[in-house]
């Protein structure tokens, strides 16, 4: 079926500056935000000696590959990066969400993040000059905090965990992804249950991934998703993945996997068309999928390839930052959540390159078959 066919029922609403609302004590909450995160890359930084990311220190997959924009699009899905068919080079890192690097036993949400370059158009202040448009994404539709509030409240609980009691962790994580399967079993999911450790211990490539946060579309609002489409990846969806005696078992399903085999995923977009039901402002609401479904807008192909290895990890790891405001004006993201999180994407970039000795730039190009 073509994303013609497809199109939610109500007309998608156009963006409008008064749609965002800050918050009571916006800046401050930012603040701390930054404020927190650099106290968890301290902690992690003394322990290992090396400077990681402040949230999803560890990978477990680096793939480079290519989004491939599908014809035919209609108008109200052909916007910014997606306005015309063509093919951009990608570099795509999967992590997990802890900001020290756990043993996989403690199994907490998985994180997908994409940087396309080549991206040619007008951009978000301060990035003129870059070809770049990164999309950072979670296994999950929903994000936990309703407000940029309640997020920093929940990440200072995240920050005082860091670097204590790793065994302790792993008994906690295993009581509560059996929580979480009772949950589900009764027809319930709990992002909270799943952030704390009770994410399921399933293979990463068989997950979708969610925005979870709004941006623009164009003159209108979104949500995004990659699904996995090929059959090698569907296959994997809720697949059980060996983590005994195997600390970094994710990482190596995935490399065991692209040692073999590829994987396609769709790439989707959900337009906003109720500001009630579908709010900007307040993420932990799911948007109604009956209303604007998911539409294919793209696909990603990843050749098969050394999926994981050390130079990889100096390239991408210490030498790339994932950041949603490296975008297309036409792909900035909206709403609080974002807002506050902006100046804590630029604080932990410049924290990693100061203390690793590293450049990170922003790519003008990128050979992805030379990686494959």
């Amino acid at each position: 079926m073509n994303a013609r066919q497809q199109l939610p029922m109500e007309a998608p609403l156009r963006y409008e500056p008064g749609f965002e609302q800050l918050e009571e004590g916006e800046a401050e909450t930012g603040r701390q935000l930054v404020e927190t995160l650099l106290s968890i890359s301290e902690k992690v930084c003394h322990d290992e000696g090396h400077a990681f990311r402040s949230v999803h220190a560890k990978s477990h997959g680096l793939l480079v590959g290519e989004l491939q924009v599908l014809p035919g699009l209609p108008a109200v899905l052909a916007q910014g990066l997606f306005a015309e068919p063509r093919s951009y080079p990608l570099v795509m890192r999967l992590s997990t969400v802890p900001g020290d690097l756990l043993d996989d036993k403690v199994s907490t949400p998985r994180g997908m993040a994409i940087k396309l370059v080549g991206v040619e158009g007008p951009r978000v202040e301060g990035t003129e000059g870059d070809v770049t448009q990164d999309f950072v994404l979670v296994n999950g539709p929903v994000f936990t905090a309703p407000s940029a509030h309640r997020f920093l409240e929940s990440l200072k609980l995240l920050a005082a965990t860091t670097d204590r009691a790793p065994g302790l962790k792993k008994l906690l994580s295993s009581a509560l992804r059996g929580l979480e399967a009772i949950v589900e079993k009764a027809g319930g999911e709990s992002a909270v249950l799943k952030a704390l450790g009770g994410q399921a211990a399933t293979h990463i490539l068989g997950e979708t991934f969610y925005s979870q946060v709004p941006l623009l579309h164009g003159p209108y609002m979104a949500k995004l998703s990659v699904v996995p489409v090929s059959p090698e990846l569907t296959a994997l969806t809720d697949a059980p993945v060996d983590l005994h005696g195997r600390p970094d078992g994710l990482r190596d399903a995935v490399v065991e996997h692209f040692a073999v085999a590829g994987g396609t995923w769709d790439l989707r977009v959900q337009l906003c068309t109720s500001l009630q039901a579908m709010p900007i402002e307040d993420p932990s609401v799911r948007w109604d999928e009956d209303r604007s479904p998911f539409l294919t807008v793209a696909r990603i192909v990843a050749p098969p390839q050394p999926a994981w290895t050390e130079e990889r990890s100096q390239a991408i790891d210490d030498g790339m930052a994932f950041n949603p405001w490296h975008a297309l004006a036409a792909h900035r993201p909206i709403g609080s959540i974002m807002r506050v999180r902006r100046l804590a994407y630029a604080m932990a970039a410049q924290f990693r390159a100061r203390h690793n000795a590293a450049t990170l730039k922003e790519p003008q190009t990128l050979d992805w078959r030379a990686w494959a």
